[in-house]
C-alpha cells in the first residue's frame, strides 16, 4: 500500500487500465511524462521511488539512459504493440504474461479515502518539477466535479477523444469522469498528427475532445486545407486548456462546424481543474449576442463548485472583482494541492492558498481572467503589458497561426515586447501589417517593438509554448531591440 508504480505510455488502453488497476490496490499512480528530459526523468523517479514502470515498447529507448541510474526500480513491465522495442533492464516481463499470472477475482482491500492514488509531477519550468500527490477523496470529489451538467455536459451518450497526454495532471482527470459516467473513451497511441485525430473522430463519431491550444490550430489547419475530407457531424465540443486558446480560433470552429469551444484553467496542483467557461454560463446570460459569447469563453471562467479563487496584492489583501485591480490569483479546495511531495516550498502556500503564480483580474461577476504568468508579464516604464493578450490579439490575424511574446531588456524601459510569430501556410511576415493590427486594440506604449517570423517555437513537455526558451535563445544569440542596434 503506498507504493509507487510508474507509467510511461502513450494515450491508449493500457494506461486507462492502470488508472483503474493501481489505485484499487492501493498504490499511487506515476505517470511519468513522455517528453521530458533524461535528467528530469532520474530525478522524479528516484524522488517517488518509484518500483515498477510500466512502458509502451516503442518507448523503451528513451529509458536506455537510466538503467544504472534508478536503482529504486525493481521491475520493468513491457507494454507490446506490435512495433518492437527491447530493453536492457535485467528484470522485465511483458504486460500480457504479467497480468495473466494472477487470478481474475480480486479481494478488495479497505482503503482509506485519504489514502494517495496517484502522482504528478510539474513541468519544472523553474527547478526541479515538484511532485503533486493525489488521494481517493480528491480524486473522487474532482471527478464529481468534473462531471456535473455545467461542467463539460460529459454523458454516456458522449464519445471522448483523449488527446490532452494521461500523463499531464492524470489527463485533466477525463479518464475518471468518462469512466463514471460510461463515456465512449477513444485514444490516439502514439499517431498524433491532426489528420490521425480528424480520423478517429470521423471513425468514432466522436462528441467531445481535449487538448491544448496548438492542438486546436493544428487541428483547424488541416481542415483548412481539405474542407471535405472528413465528417465531423458528431462533434459539437472542444475543450482547452494549458495556455489561452485565441478568441478567433474559437469563432471559427463555432462558425465553421458549430462546434463549441470549452475552456478551462487548472494547473497540474489543482488536480487540474479550477475554473471552467462557456458560451453561456448563467440563466441570467441567456440571450446574449454572440460577441458577448465570445467575450465570455475568452476567459478563464467560473470557480468549479467546493472552489475558493481569490486575487490578493503584495501585502496579501484581497482586491475587488471590477475586472480592473490585478494580482496574484490564489486558490483553495478539497482537490488543491496544499504541499509538494518531499520538497516543502513555503512560497507556494499562504495560510491554505495555493499560490498559483498566475497574474490575474476578477469581474463583477466572478470570471477569472488570466492576465499573465508572473514570469512572462512585461514591465516597460513601470507599466505591466500582458504577453498573453497581445498573442491572442496577433494570432487573430489569418496570416499568423502561433505567437509568443516575450520580454527584451532595454536600458530605459527596463523591458519591452517582441513577437515572435509562425506564418500560417504559405504567408509571409508583414511587421507594420502586425504593428497596425495590435494598434487598433493597445496604447502605442504596449505594441512590440519587433515582429520575428521563426519556422517553430519550443513547446514544453505539456505542448505549451516555453518563453523561457524563447528569451534564452535570444540572449544566446546576441538579440538587441531595434533602437539599440
Amino acid at each position: 500500500t503506498g507504493d509507487r508504480i510508474a507509467s510511461f505510455m502513450w494515450n491508449n488502453y493500457r494506461p486507462l487500465e492502470l488508472y483503474q488497476g493501481v489505485p484499487s490496490m492501493g498504490c499511487v499512480l506515476h505517470t511519468l511524462n513522455i517528453r521530458l528530459s533524461p535528467a528530469d526523468l532520474e530525478y522524479i523517479i528516484n524522488h517517488a521511488g518509484d518500483r515498477i514502470i510500466f512502458a509502451d515498447e516503442d518507448l523503451l529507448p528513451l529509458l536506455e539512459p537510466l538503467w544504472g541510474k534508478i536503482p529504486c526500480v525493481e521491475l520493468l513491465v513491457i507494454c507490446r504493440h506490435g512495433e518492437g522495442g527491447e530493453s536492457s533492464f535485467e528484470n522485465q516481463i511483458d504486460y500480457e504474461d504479467f497480468i495473466a499470472g494472477h487470478e481474475p477475482a480480486f479481494d478488495w482491500p479497505d482503503i482509506p479515502e485519504t489514502a494517495p492514488m496517484g502522482l504528478c509531477y510539474t513541468s519544472g519550468t523553474t527547478g526541479n518539477p515538484k511532485g503533486v500527490m493525489y488521494t481517493n477523496r480528491s480524486t473522487y470529489l474532482h471527478t464529481l466535479t468534473e462531471s456535473l451538467t455545467d461542467s463539460m455536459g460529459l454523458s454516456a451518450l458522449d464519445s471522448l477523444l483523449g488527446i490532452v497526454p494521461m500523463f499531464h495532471a492524470m489527463g485533466w482527470g477525463l479518464p475518471f469522469a468518462a469512466s463514471m459516467l460510461g463515456t465512449k473513451q477513444v485514444y490516439p497511441h502514439r499517431f498524433m498528427t491532426p489528420d490521425s485525430f480528424l480520423s478517429l473522430m470521423e471513425q468514432e463519431e466522436v462528441t467531445i475532445s481535449a487538448g491544448v491550444p496548438t492542438i486546436w490550430q493544428g487541428v483547424r489547419a488541416a481542415l483548412t486545407a481539405n474542407p471535405d475530407k472528413y465528417d465531423l457531424s458528431s462533434l459539437n465540443r472542444l475543450t482547452c486548456g494549458g495556455s489561452a486558446p485565441p478568441v478567433e480560433m474559437m469563432r471559427w470552429y463555432w462558425n465553421s462546424f458549430e462546434i463549441e469551444m470549452i475552456q478551462g484553467w487548472g494547473m497540474t496542483e489543482t488536480n487540474p481543474l479550477g475554473t471552467l467557461s462557456r458560451k453561456v454560463s448563467k440563466r441570467s446570460q441567456v440571450g446574449i449576442s454572440e460577441d458577448q459569447q465570445f467575450e465570455n469563453i475568452a476567459k478563464a471562467g467560473l470557480a468549479m463548485p467546493g472552489l475558493e479563487i481569490e486575487i490578493f496584492d503584495e501585502e496579501w489583501k484581497p482586491l475587488p472583482h471590477d475586472g480592473e485591480a490585478v494580482g496574484e490569483l490564489c486558490i483553495r479546495g478539497p482537490w488543491i494541492a496544499s504541499e509538494y511531495f518531499n520538497d516543502p516550498q513555503p512560497e507556494k502556500f499562504h495560510d491554505g492558498w495555493l499560490v498559483t503564480g498566475d497574474v490575474a483580474k476578477m469581474d463583477a461577476d466572478q470570471y477569472v481572467i488570466i492576465c499573465d504568468r508572473s514570469k512572462d508579464m512585461i514591465k516597460s516604464g513601470g507599466e505591466w503589458i500582458s504577453s498573453v493578450d497581445l498573442e491572442n490579439h496577433i494570432v487573430g490575424m489569418p496570416e499568423i497561426a502561433q505567437a509568443a511574446v516575450v520580454a527584451q531588456p532595454h536600458p530605459k524601459w527596463d523591458e519591452r515586447p517582441v513577437a515572435v510569430v509562425i506564418m500560417a501556410e504559405g504567408q509571409s511576415l508583414d511587421q507594420a501589417a502586425v504593428i497596425e493590427h495590435c494598434s487598433k486594440v493597445f496604447a502605442k506604449w504596449q505594441l512590440p517593438d519587433e515582429v520575428i517570423a521563426v519556422e517553430s517555437l519550443p513547446l514544453g513537455p505539456t505542448g505549451k509554448i516555453e518563453k523561457k526558451t524563447i528569451r534564452a535563445n535570444m540572449e544566446k544569440e546576441g538579440y538587441k531591440l531595434p533602437d539599440l542596434r
